[in-house]
């Protein structure tokens, strides 16, 4: 009978290697969780006091939040034509005026003594131009006596030429007689030709000096009619229909010339002015479309005119109401307008607005995980936005839930446990 041989047991079976791969496995897990995670700054958070939002995709149209003053749509300001001191008012600020109402009167001394001295100098001028008329007309009467006096010798040389012409051909008179006769008679011609002339010259330069002079008094009646009509400027009337909602016009006050003294509104239609941040100066323009909430009611706008004029970093936009305008409107009174960039709306990420973008600046989000109890801080790239959402570029998925309340309370931590 052989002998039994003894069997030697194998040292690693392997279920023990499989047990100690695992014992393995979760003692790597566990040090990587001491040196790694738990190694994270760590601040425990009230759930009720924080703002969770969920990324949705759907349609965005970038919009600017601004404040608009509601304007009569017409506005006339009043400035003064000539300079002078307040003597009168006729109306206050607020009052209802018709066109051509006085609202405040003006005097002006310098003024008035120039009209006098002008009056004075017109009637001076007057009586000149009378008297030349006058010298003029005797003048004529005189070229024509001289005249008649040259045409009267001339008739009787001629006369007494003719006979002796006839007494020559019949050799009744000598040929130095009818010679000296012939010379005689020409010269009378001639004389009353030169005299003619001279006398037509002579005319026509003093009718242009009487119709220089006729001009010179034209030009001064019209100074002068001008003149006075300036005394009409100092009385400032309303233009138009309206309500008187400024008037700066104390009384005993100088006004210079161009000054502006009062605004009257027509109150018949409304538009709304926007002052916008020069940032957006080369995106709004004339067309663009805005609305307003009001009383539970949402009404539409549309900008009219961009004023190109930068002040204090910000320039102004006018717009008129779309469709329907708000019963009851004041001059004056604020709206709370959202004025949109673009005319299509496009499909993106949105991500709700809130107070965490003055503490990030939308460069990173403190997002949840899966089990929703802890968040960590997350890189994001947000791009346009409008009162509601901003537009997702980078980062954030459709179901990804982020803080977005603000995070001035959780200092630099990176991980949030929420309680």
């Amino acid at each position: 009978m052989g002998m039994d041989r003894q069997l030697e047991k194998k040292k690693w079976p392997p279920r023990k290697i499989a047990t100690l791969a695992a014992a393995a496995v979760f003692v790597l897990v566990v040090v990587y969780l001491l040196l790694f995670q738990f190694n994270q700054s760590t601040l425990n958070v009230d759930s009720e006091r924080i703002t969770v939002s969920t990324v949705t995709r759907g349609s965005f149209m970038e919009s600017i939040p601004q404040q608009g003053t509601v304007m009569p749509i017409m506005r006339y300001s009043l400035e003064t034509t000539e300079g002078g001191r307040v003597e009168k008012r006729f109306l206050e600020a607020g009052a209802m005026v018709k066109a051509g109402d006085p609202i405040v009167q003006l005097v002006n001394t310098n003024l008035l003594l120039d009209i006098m001295w002008r009056e004075a100098d017109f009637i001076q001028q007057s009586n000149a131009l009378r008297q030349t008329r006058l010298n003029m007309e005797q003048y004529r009467q005189g070229l024509r006596q001289s005249m008649n006096q040259v045409e009267n010798e001339l008739a009787k040389q001629k006369t007494l030429y003719e006979r002796n012409k006839m007494l020559h051909e019949r050799k009744l008179v000598s040929d130095l007689d009818f010679e000296v006769m012939r010379l005689d008679y020409e010269y009378q011609v001639r004389n009353r030709d030169i005299v003619a002339e001279s006398q037509k010259k002579e005319l026509e330069y003093r009718e242009e000096q009487l119709r220089s002079l006729e001009e010179q008094l034209d030009r001064m009646e019209a100074n002068l009619q001008a003149s006075k009509g300036k005394l009409d400027d100092l009385v400032i009337r309303a233009p138009i229909a309206g309500q008187l909602t400024q008037l700066d016009a104390e009384i005993g006050a100088f006004k210079t010339p161009g000054a502006p003294i009062g605004q009257i509104d027509v109150l018949d239609a409304y538009s709304v002015r926007a002052l916008i941040d020069e940032f957006y100066i080369t995106r709004i323009e004339p067309g663009l479309n805005g609305e307003f909430t009001l009383a539970g009611k949402t009404y539409g706008l549309k900008v009219r005119r961009v004023f190109p004029a930068v002040r204090e970093n910000r320039f102004e936009v006018d717009l008129d109401f779309v469709g329907e305008t708000p019963p009851d409107l004041r001059r004056g009174q604020t709206l709370h307008i959202r004025l949109q960039l673009g005319d299509v709306a496009e499909d993106t990420v949105l991500l709700p607005r809130g107070g965490f973008w003055d503490q990030t600046g939308g460069n990173w989000v403190y997002r949840l995980d899966a089990s929703g109890k802890a968040a960590f801080k997350h890189p994001v790239r947000l791009g346009r936005y409008n009162p509601d959402v901003y537009e997702v570029l980078e980062g954030l998925e459709p179901g990804d839930r982020v803080i977005t309340s603000s995070y001035e309370s959780f200092g630099d931590m990176d991980r949030l446990v929420l309680k």
